[in-house]
């Protein structure tokens, strides 16, 4: 066996199901048979193993916040015994789950790499057996080299925060749209060590964000859009992402759909503009009708995947309830899952 432990939550996901009348479903026990079956686990330079099949097994589909926070926390209690760590997730909302435990886990200093696949481990054509030894082999050899929260997907290594699912049939599922990779796997592994966030070493113990109760949702602008149907959007919400069109624009023709934006700003709910499109900033100062948005009050989310902006305000209000506070942060680079553009939101 390898030199490192690496501990493997197993929170469920496509990657230990098996096939069923009504459709592939988790099979509790089978991801550990095959693990300790398979020889590639086995291997000399694979790692030292400790598994946990939570229980019940979710779909990603399923996952909630609150799932985050129960991960984090899991990885926390883990850390002082293994060198590395694994979470086996869905597909999904796998994104959104590297999203947030990126911001949740304050002072992270070793690797935290999410996986799955898109075929099941006991099929014969899976992707799933790739994925798994890659990750746990970048764990084995570089353990003392990473501190981020990464996917390990289809020969590809993102950053977690930085990733958005892309493909829901092909193996190569996710992008990394406006960040480099931070590694691909062929023959060889060739990582990007100029981007890869390392060990700071700072002394400060891990420790995990409790989310409160702030409610924050995200909304996605289309042509017609009723300004009512925004209001009621906005009603009661502490923070919203508004995925709009281009480089961050909205009918700013529309004074009453501009007037609840305003209403909102005004009363303290934080808006955060990010583009619909998958590569590019919201630029809000590039045309008048983002520059619209920015004297409403909505602030600019640059160039963070929805997933990211969406966790990093989860993260933000359980961090201070104060909203001018939030809209600062937002547009803070705070574990590399933004490029700021300008200081037009200052």
């Amino acid at each position: 066996m390898g030199m490192r432990k690496v501990y493997i939550a197993y929170t469920g996901g496509t990657v230990g199901m098996q096939p069923t009348e009504r459709g592939s479903a988790p099979a509790p026990g089978q991801l550990g048979a095959l693990l300790a079956s398979l020889p590639q686990f086995q291997a000399a330079e694979m790692p030292e193993i400790t598994l946990k099949e939570y229980n019940p097994l979710l779909d990603s589909a399923n996952m909630t916040p609150a799932d985050w926070v129960t991960i984090g926390e899991d990885l926390k209690a883990r850390q002082e015994d293994h060198d590395g760590f694994m979470v086996l997730h869905g597909t999904d909302t796998m994104a959104y789950t590297a999203s947030a435990l990126s911001f949740l886990m304050e002072g992270l200093e070793k690797p935290v790499i999410l996986t799955g696949s898109q075929i099941p481990l006991c099929e014969t054509r899976s992707d799933a057996l790739e994925n798994l030894t890659t990750g746990l082999l970048l764990i084995e050899r570089y353990a003392h080299r990473m501190s981020e929260v990464c996917i390990c997907f289809g020969g590809r290594l993102l950053r977690g925060n930085r990733a958005s699912k892309t493909d829901s049939e092909g193996f190569d599922a996710f992008e990394s749209p406006n960040h480099p990779l931070l590694g691909t796997i062929g023959i060889d592994f060739e990582l990007n060590w100029r981007m890869l966030r390392r060990p700071q070493t700072s002394g400060l113990p891990l420790r995990v964000r409790k989310l409160g109760d702030a409610s924050v949702g995200a909304c996605r602008l289309y042509p017609g859009m009723p300004a009512r149907t925004l209001a009621a959007f906005l009603d009661g919400v502490s923070g919203c992402v508004l995925e709009c069109y281009g480089a961050g624009n909205a009918p700013n023709r529309d004074a009453e759909f501009m007037k609840v934006l305003r209403d909102a700003c005004d009363s303290g709910t934080v808006i955060v503009a990010v583009p619909q499109p998958l590569r590019g900033s919201a630029a809000l100062s590039l045309y008048a009708t983002g520059r619209t948005l920015l004297e409403a009050g909505v602030v600019s989310g640059f160039d963070m995947t929805a997933e990211a902006a969406l966790t990093k305000l989860s993260y933000l209000f359980a961090c201070t309830s104060d909203p001018a506070e939030v809209r600062h942060m937002m547009q803070q680079n705070l574990r590399g899952e933004l490029t700021p553009l300008t200081s037009e939101n200052d």
